[in-house]
């Protein structure tokens, strides 16, 4: 496995501090943000997922704790639309560039709106998808907002 990735490349050539975790990526578990908390020994609060989702059918990313939902309503709500819906696996990978389970929300192929949960942005470190499939970042959750050009939000139920 290559610890390098758009993701990583993004994160040193802006400067972040983070460093890379690898992990044994289970392709079966019903809950894969879940699952590599567990993997990392790390409570699911501070592993974060990145999903894909449309906001009045515009793409935006999404990063929230593992152990949560996103509500559908304050994402909308996020963005300034009226609605809002997961994105079909294939239209995000095609979108990112990233296969779903390693997902990133940094150096993806298209730039989105991202959104991050809030809550995230109380913990000093977080991990998030470094961009391949049994790989995380960790990084102060600050740091991600700012790279990212994110906003912070509630988003989850």
């Amino acid at each position: 496995m290559s610890k390098t990735t758009r993701a990583t490349q993004l994160l040193s050539q802006s400067g972040v501090t983070f460093s890379v975790h690898a992990y044994e990526y289970d392709p079966g578990a019903e809950r894969v943000g879940l699952q590599a908390a567990e993997a990392l020994g790390e409570a699911p609060h501070r592993v974060l997922k990145t999903l894909m989702a449309e906001v009045d059918g515009r793409p935006v990313c999404v990063v929230v704790p593992s152990d949560r939902e996103v509500s559908m309503k304050k994402l909308a709500s996020a963005f300034g639309g009226k609605s809002a819906n997961m994105m079909k696996p294939a239209d995000a990978e095609r979108l990112t560039g990233y296969h779903v389970g390693g997902i990133s929300p940094f150096g993806q192929k298209k730039s989105v709106p991202t959104a991050i949960e809030a809550s995230a942005l109380a913990e000093p470190l977080v991990y998030i998808n470094g961009g391949q499939r049994g790989l995380q970042v960790r990084l102060d959750p600050k740091d991600a907002l700012k790279t990212l050009k994110a906003i912070a939000a509630p988003l989850i139920a």
